[in-house]
Formats: C-alpha cells, structure tokens, sequence
C-alpha cells in the first residue's frame, strides 16, 4: 500500500465517522489528514523524481563506460599502470620530434632510468622526476660545435 493510499484510507475513516470541523477534536483530525495528503503527494513526486534521475546516471553511466572502452581499451592492454615512471603524458609530448636521438640516464639514488636529449644534456644538469636528486652531466671530454640549445660546451654527434 502506498502512502496515498494510506491517507485515502484515513480520509475514508474520517468520513465513516462523519467527522465535521464544527468540533475542535474534528477540526484537527480533518487538518491532519489534509496535511498528510500534501504530503503523500510531495513523497510521491519525489520518489518519481529520483526514480528518473537513477535512470538518467545509469544512462550516463552506460555511456560513459563505452567511452573508456573506446579511448582506453587498446592500451590498457599494453600499459602497465602500475610502473613506477611518474611521466605522465604532457611528459612524452616534448620527445615527440624523431629526429633527435634520446639518451637514457640512471638515477644513482633511485635507479630510476630516465630518457633525456641532447639539449637537456647540454643544461649540464636536471633534476630525476623520481626522487628529486640532482644529476649532473660531465660533458668536458666531448667536443663541441656550439650547435645545441642552452650549449655549454659538449657535442653529443
């Protein structure tokens, strides 16, 4: 039995009692009833209510489930998320040029490996994403044709 259907029933109680508003005990039954109508109704719209929003976010949902198998469903399959690189994907954006050759660097503190380029080399030092160490690059030895950005004096060719 729904809530309205209770009230009508107390509605239809009331009326088999002949209850009138002419006696104060009447009076504030009647009230009662009609504010338990009010709200009967106000549950009912709400109920509704949430009842069509659950269907819209399971919609939503369903949908936005076809959008992760469409935008990560191939490379789920080849990445392994839980690698310890902390290069996210703006990081791979700046080794995006093929022509220039990337070199790899271990970390003494971490062992964290780490792809840098020519340029980079050249600053003489970065910091390792990973741990926050200082790397610095002795690059004395190589000769320089002054040709790589921020050049200190090495050639890496």
């Amino acid at each position: 039995m729904t809530v309205i259907e209770k009230v009508a029933y107390l509605r239809g109680l009331a009326d088999g009692l002949k209850l009138t508003d002419t006696s104060a005990e009447g009076k504030v039954l009647l009230n009662v009833i009609e504010v338990l109508d009010d709200l009967a109704l106000s549950v009912t719209d709400l109920e509704d209510a949430v009842e069509e929003l659950g269907e819209v976010v399971d919609a939503i949902d369903d949908d936005l489930q076809d959008v992760e198998d469409a935008l990560y469903d191939d490379e789920d399959e080849d990445y392994d998320f839980d690698d310890d690189d902390d290069f996210g994907l703006d990081d791979y954006d700046e080794f995006d040029d093929e022509d220039e050759p990337l070199y790899e660097v271990k970390c003494p503190t971490c062992g964290d490996t780490i792809c840098v380029d020519e340029s980079m080399l050249c600053e003489g030092e970065i910091d390792c994403p990973n741990c926050g160490e200082k790397l610095e690059f002795d690059l004395d030895d190589l000769d320089c044709e002054g040709d790589c950005e921020g050049c200190t004096g090495c050639d890496l060719d």
